[in-house]
């Protein structure tokens, strides 16, 4: 693409993002919506006039590695650590219940083969975390117990995605597949969650330390975006997802990470505060493109809707996505029904990870096109419509919000 050209669709995707945005949430509707919707009317689905080129993509995967970033800078890590095993129940139960669902419905149900009826099942075990934390934040409620068990289940949820692709992928080449290719990527992926927020922690030290001798401005930005595109990069290089780097960096910088080095190493809070100030900017210009892109990947003119056999496919793929979603927060026995439901519907979203898997599908040969975009259709469904669920739901249960974020960890 010309260069001119692709200035253009970026001004479109900025403004339009922005417009929509605005409006719906003058509505009380979570703008994040307006931003996909954004998307959704550029892109092939109805004007066809912004393609989701490579550069689009590239700005997209930019602008969830910030986001994920602004995540971990206000995650309190001894509360996320409160939330115990919980987390890992419902990113287990959030993997097993729609894999289990999924497959038996597309091997025993519709009569596909076994290989595409795995990856539709696995297709439907994501979740958005970028989706749901962003309507989280915007209702209030990123720092309340719900959220915190969400965004250990949803990163939980990627990890165990990461295994399932390279599991299918390796047997769709192979044929076979090699316990000890697995076995390395989860280990690399452990070894990177635990050692990369400490070696964050104690750059920042330095960034800290050169800020203030610098002379030219913009170097606390240019420093700290550099730190968390660079663990970006690393995450990729150990076979974790990109965003984990930025949500490490992040996590590294928050006002409630310490380390056990001495108050050398450690941030103070004053230094916290102004990179979050200085950085809020720059996430929100880069945040909206990606939920544009996941708009503009999604192409409802592909679906055949004259069949029937392909609408109830997607019908009943659909419930097995919802409810294999919601059923995970109900694993929670100890917690009560209000956590149970809130965080149910907080993981229903797939957005980019499904989509990423989808794509993945198409690309080998797994998915033909009708099941393809039968199966995009779901993801859009569950993308699109959960935030306003998420919205009437906290807004319906605030009083028992409330009294839930008080008592849910006793």
């Amino acid at each position: 693409m010309e260069v001119h050209n692709f200035l253009l669709q970026l001004v479109l995707i900025l403004f339009s993002a922005r417009f929509l945005g605005e409006c719906l949430a003058r509505f009380n509707v979570p703008s994040v919506i307006g931003e996909l919707l954004a998307g959704v009317i550029l892109g092939p689905s109805l004007l066809n006039i912004v393609e989701p080129n490579e550069m689009i993509k590239l700005l997209a995967e930019i602008g969830i590695i910030l986001l994920l970033f602004e995540v971990g800078i206000e995650t309190d890590i001894g509360r996320l650590a409160k939330t115990g095993y919980r987390p890992f129940v419902v990113a287990v139960g959030g993997v097993i219940l729609p894999l289990t669902l999924g497959f038996a419905v597309s091997y025993y149900m519709f009569g596909l083969n076994l290989l595409m009826s795995l990856f539709i099942g696995s297709t439907l075990t994501a979740t958005s975390i970028g989706i749901t934390l962003r309507v989280l934040s915007e209702l209030k409620r990123q720092n309340s117990d719900e959220a915190q068990i969400v965004l250990g289940a949803a990163v939980l949820d990627d990890i165990i995605g990461i295994i399932l692709l390279s599991v299918l992928y390796e047997f769709a080449s192979k044929g076979s597949v090699s316990i000890a290719n697995i076995g390395s990527v989860l280990a690399f992926i452990c070894l990177f969650l635990l050692v990369a927020p400490v070696a964050a922690k104690l750059v920042s030290s330095v960034i800290r330390h050169y800020e203030k001798k610098s002379e030219i401005p913009g170097l606390l930005v240019t420093m700290i975006v550099s730190l968390l595109l660079f663990f970006a990069w690393l995450a990729h290089q150990v076979g974790a997802p990109e965003l984990l780097g930025g949500f490490a960096a992040g996590l590294a910088l928050s006002k409630h990470f310490s380390l056990p080095f001495g108050s050398v190493f450690q941030v103070d809070d004053h230094f916290s505060d102004k990179v979050e100030k200085h950085m809020r900017s720059i996430v929100h210009l880069f945040t909206p493109i990606f939920f544009v892109a996941i708009g503009l990947s999604l192409n409802f003119a592909e679906f055949n809707w004259s069949s029937p056999s392909l609408l109830l496919f997607t019908g009943v793929l659909l419930a097995v996505a919802v409810f294999g979603k919601l059923a995970s927060g109900f694993l929670l026995v100890k917690d009560s029904a209000w956590i149970q439901w809130a965080v149910g519907i907080a993981m229903i979203p797939r957005g980019e990870v499904g989509l990423i898997f989808a794509e993945i599908g198409r690309d080998r040969g797994l998915l033909n096109n009708d099941f393809y975009t039968s199966l995009v259709l779901v993801i859009a469904i569950t993308t699109i419509f959960t935030p306003f669920a998420m919205r009437v739901f906290f807004s319906r249960g605030k009083e028992k919000a409330s009294s839930s974020h008080s008592n849910a960890i006793h």
